[in-house]
């Protein structure tokens, strides 16, 4: 008896099907690695944050720069370093972030990522910031500028 093989259509089947497959896997798997990026992100600044509340304490001031507190040179889950305003000295990479009031989201120090996108303007509705991941209201708020409702 002769050996059989596949036909060009069963063969066809199988690649379209499996198409099928990746191009559904593809767009769960982005969706579930920004998500832990995201919250690795969220993490980071809430750290990042309390050990700058803690140098300012042993200190007595807040740090001109992220270097300052052992960040330096720090990336984001995106690959970008993070940026950071100190308002008491107007010193940072960072600058002063605003909502949709345009009032300053902290008092204190800004500290945030300007997201996947690597976009960002200080007010939160501009479309270039709407991934960014920010602090505001001196720390009991971090997450995205989508997510934050003055």
């Amino acid at each position: 008896m002769a050996a059989r093989g596949f036909t060009s259509v069963e063969i066809l089947i199988v690649l379209v099907i499996g198409a099928i497959i990746v191009a559904i896997a593809i767009p769960a798997i982005d969706t579930y690695v920004q998500r832990t990026r995201l919250m690795e992100c969220i993490t980071a600044i809430s750290d990042m944050s309390a050990t700058i509340k803690q140098a300012e304490k042993t200190s007595g001031a807040l740090a001109a720069t992220l270097a300052d507190v052992g960040y330096d040179g720090k990336l984001d889950p995106w690959g970008k370093p993070y940026e950071y305003f100190n308002h008491r000295t107007s010193t940072g990479n960072g600058q002063t972030r605003k909502d949709r009031q345009l009032k300053p989201l902290n008092s204190d120090f800004e500290l945030y990522s300007v997201g996947r996108d690597g976009l960002t303007s200080s007010s939160l509705t501009n479309s270039r910031s709407r991934d960014d991941v920010v602090r505001a209201r001196d720390g009991r708020f971090i997450g995205t500028a989508e997510e934050f409702d003055p």
